[in-house]
């Protein structure tokens, strides 16, 4: 029985209730379901990984649930390297994948089976399907995911229990089953290394995912734009719930927290309070992302003229910008160092900075010294995926020095951040803030800009609100 609610209205279960509670049920067993497009892709990645850990068994758990005030909980976002290896989102969840004697692994799945009718769980636990939602059936998802599925209450039991194989577990996920197995934490964080390594590469339907939270995201922005008034009138948080919209309509939600910049709150690179002025004249920086249903996020920034126009400093700023992102993504292509496009664009914008004479000369040495980074604060991009910031664990010699191969998505961000308070710029400058962003898939042939379709230049920017904004 669920462990009865403090301050609850009501005190216990009669046994007549109890008895009307458990009859009378329709059996819903979806039985003409289809293994999901993706499973294919997923047994082809379980492939790739169990080559790399011979001989060992390999946990994957996919999350609890987190509270968020007293028995209020947070949406459940799984852990990318599950979704990754299996396609599936359900929480409570694990793939284990068990070393054959004769190689390869055998893989399944732990997940919270359907609650019976056969006593009151179903309706008063914890995780009661009348409270939560309807979950799948061990049948349908062994169906939807190619997978053998196991009850997930058996899990740790049946981990501490086969204690003779070496296991490796995704350590902070869920602590129930990282406490039923005994791992070493180095060895640990070679797998979960390894599944960032797995998804530096995107298959052909990851990228199609990709594509599909890109144009979602790209009418979201136009959305933005249509309703700039609304903001004006109110807030930055109209142009947030204005995108939020957008992004429950065509996907899962958001990739991550939308920033709705506006004025000096563009200076601040995570500003997620969304609560600020709106005004014609100041620059509205809009970093934003639509996750789609299968968890793919863009990751796309505009800065936009509240007014419509760039005043004459402000264009210049921008123009710095935008030559910065051309110098940047022209470096994108296979075979070329990941830090090149990084580079590429942090010189270039290094060389403005030396040129306004806001960093001194000359612009080698300056660039050599980090001395951008007082105005331009972050790196120039990041794998995209799953996450945001995707493949965040892989390591550091196949990421950030590594080198760049068809089917890597990244983003190149450069930006300029004249803080309010900087005196060492002049006071017109002060409270400015610019960065464009833009998803770019790496080809054969080079790169391609998947989020193309939102103006990047001034006066392509200048067009598009004159067209949507009135």
């Amino acid at each position: 029985m669920a462990k009865r609610r403090k301050n609850g209205l009501y005190g216990g279960v009669s046994e007549e209730l109890s008895a009307v509670m458990r009859t009378g049920w329709a059996d819903t067993e979806r039985r003409g379901l289809r293994l999901d497009e993706q499973a294919p892709y997923a047994a082809r990645r379980r492939a790739t990984l169990s080559a790399r850990f011979p001989g060992e068994r390999l946990v994957i758990p996919s999350g609890n649930l987190k509270v968020r005030s007293n028995d209020d909980c947070y949406p459940f976002r799984p852990y990318s390297g599950y979704v990754h290896m299996t396609g599936d989102q359900a929480r409570d969840g694990a793939l284990v994948m068990e070393p054959r004697a004769e190689g390869g692994h055998d893989a399944y799945c732990y997940q919270l089976p359907r609650d019976g009718r056969d006593d009151d769980e179903f309706w008063t636990g914890p995780s009661a399907e009348l409270w939560m939602g309807r979950r799948r059936s061990l049948a349908e998802s062994e169906r939807v995911l190619g997978l053998p599925c196991r009850d997930v209450r058996l899990a740790a039991d049946d981990l501490a229990a086969a204690s003779g194989v070496p296991t490796r577990i995704v350590r902070g996920v869920d602590p129930v089953l990282q406490a039923a197995v005994t791992t070493d934490e180095e060895l640990d964080a070679g797998l979960e290394e390894a599944l960032g390594d797995l998804r530096l590469v995107k298959d052909a339907w990851e990228i199609a995912e990709i594509r599909r939270a890109v144009d979602s995201t790209v009418r979201g922005f136009t959305d933005a734009v249509r309703e700039l008034s609304g903001a004006i009138a109110s807030s930055e948080r109209w142009i947030e719930g204005t995108f939020f919209r957008r992004a429950r309509l065509e996907g899962n939600g958001l990739g991550y927290g939308t920033i709705c910049a506006a004025g000096e709150h563009a200076t601040i690179m995570h500003w997620t309070d969304n609560d600020g002025p709106v005004r014609p004249g100041d620059l509205l920086l809009l970093d934003a992302g639509v996750e789609t249903h299968t968890l793919y996020t863009a990751d796309v920034t505009r800065t936009l003229p509240i007014g419509g126009t760039f005043t004459p400093l402000q264009r210049e700023i921008y123009d710095a910008v935008y030559e910065a992102q051309e110098a940047g993504m022209a470096a994108v292509k296979p075979g070329a160092h990941y830090r090149d496009f990084h580079d590429a664009a942090q010189r270039s914008l290094t060389a403005r900075l030396v040129e306004w004479g806001f960093v001194e000369g000359p612009v080698d040495r300056a660039y050599e010294l980090g001395l951008q980074r007082r105005f331009t604060m972050a790196g120039t991009g990041h794998m995209l995926g799953l996450d945001v910031h995707d493949c965040a664990q892989a390591r550091t010699t196949e990421y950030v020095d590594g080198v760049l191969e068809p089917g890597m998505v990244l983003t190149v961000e450069p930006g300029l951040y004249f803080q309010p308070d900087d005196l060492t710029v002049p006071e017109e400058w002060r409270g400015i803030g610019v960065r464009i962003e833009d998803d770019l898939v790496v080809t054969d042939g080079g790169h391609e800009n998947l989020s193309a379709g939102l103006p990047r230049s001034a006066d392509d920017v200048e067009a598009w609100m004159a067209e949507y904004a009135g």
